[in-house]
């Protein structure tokens, strides 16, 4: 059963960097559009696959054995993920932050675009380490869609701006010891809290943050021009300052109850009954695009559970420089939140190749799709704005690379 689900793993992967030819096929086959469109969709992935993989333990361990196995994991990551996506992503949230970016870019010298984008990619990713990398993820995603990732940009500006989003907020949660994923897992096991984050990644991180960011606006400034934000729609009334209270509070309530789902379930219950009531004050929710992020990530926690018997030797056997590099590269393909919890299950591990699997396995948290908890859902987000509205694995790969190795020099200095 381990190898099958190795191996069903290992055709996930591959299918992550076949959407785009998906895509293709629904074009070429019109009589079935809708199944290729399905496949190409990249939020379907894991989960699909994760069904294969429940079907085939029916058929080899038994059907007892499957609905054991699916019941045994821990969703409480993709469903916070959902949560907080839709809070973060209301009109109310959304606008509070925009006006406050806006208000810093009017201060900054430079043209208020270019500000803005730059806030987008340094500001906001570094507060992930406050509201959760998810939610962090979420208002860069909104923010900078119609500014950077729409059809008047280059494709490989693109690609390398969502590259540099996709690393600063991986990076950027490491402030603290409760906002990203990778780090949350080993944080209470190896006894490190927001002080020893803050001294020993953070100020490493931030580093990197504000590096990458520089990099890529100022090779996006001759292009912003077309990229102005979306003014106001006329005649929507003024957003009373008490309603986005309420709604700063359900988020900075959901970021709180992270933890414990029965309880930001039942807030994001009474938040749907709150936009109703107000409606007049609201923007569609993103459900839609939440729900098939939390699919994604459900499938990729089904999948994952399966390949520790591989991925724990490997982990375990490598040295110091060796398990940092190694770590940059399997975080692509396991989720970094996968690799450090794996590695919080090792008995004995040094205080050194623990800084290394943390910082090998944040540094690569932008090298796919998969490969921090909240990428697939800036993807979701910020993929109408490329060709074909699908966002390409190798395009991404690229993006990303050299932000990773600004990322990847700070960590090992």
């Amino acid at each position: 059963m381990q190898l099958v689900g190795a191996i069903l793993f290992g055709l996930a992967l591959l299918h992550t960097f076949a959407t785009k030819a998906f895509d293709g096929l629904s074009h070429r086959h019109p009589r079935h559009a809708g199944l290729f469109h399905l496949l190409g969709e990249v939020e379907v992935v894991f989960g699909f696959w994760a069904f294969v993989l429940i079907i085939a333990m029916a058929f080899i361990a038994g059907s007892d054995a499957a609905i054991s196995y699916a019941e045994s994991r821990k969703y409480s990551e993709p469903l916070f993920v959902f949560v907080v996506m839709v809070v973060a992503a209301s009109r109310p949230v959304l606008e509070t932050i925009r006006s406050l970016l806006g208000s810093i870019a009017r201060f900054a010298p430079l043209r208020t675009e270019l500000a803005l984008v730059w806030l987008g990619l340094a500001l906001v990713p570094l507060t992930g380490s406050f509201v959760t990398e998810p939610a962090a993820m979420t208002l860069a995603a909104l923010i900078l869609a119609p500014l950077t990732f729409h059809k008047g940009i280059p494709e490989w500006l693109k690609y390398g701006a969502l590259g540099v989003l996709f690393v600063n907020v991986s990076i950027g949660g490491t402030l603290t010891s409760y906002a990203a994923p990778p780090v949350l897992m080993v944080a209470g096991t190896w006894g490190w809290d927001s002080a020893f984050m803050a001294s020993t990644f953070g100020w490493k991180a931030a580093l990197a943050v504000l590096i990458n960011a520089t990099g890529i606006t100022v090779l996006l400034r001759k292009h912003l021009s077309a990229a102005a934000p979306a003014a106001e729609d006329a005649g929507r009334p003024r957003m009373p300052p008490t309603v986005a209270a309420i709604h700063l509070a359900f988020l900075a309530a959901v970021v709180l109850l992270a933890h414990h789902p029965v309880l930001f379930l039942g807030l994001f219950m009474l938040f749907l009954g709150f936009t109703q009531a107000y409606q007049q004050y609201q923007d569609p929710l993103i459900l839609k695009e939440g729900l098939l992020v939390g699919f994604f990530l459900a499938g990729l926690v089904v999948l994952g559970g399966m390949q520790q018997w591989w991925l724990q030797p490997v982990v375990s056997s490598l040295g110091t420089t060796a398990l940092f590099f190694g770590a940059l590269g399997l975080t692509a393909i396991t989720d970094n939140a996968a690799l450090t919890y794996l590695g919080s299950l090792i008995v004995g591990l040094s205080d050194q190749h623990k800084y290394m699997l943390m910082a090998g396995a944040v540094g690569g948290g932008g090298l796919t799709v998969i490969a921090n908890a909240p990428n697939p859902a800036g993807a979701a987000l910020l993929r109408n704005g490329f060709d074909e509205e699908s966002i390409g694995a190798l395009g991404l790969l690229l993006g990303a690379l050299m932000p990773t190795i600004v990322a990847a020099a700070m960590f090992l200095l």
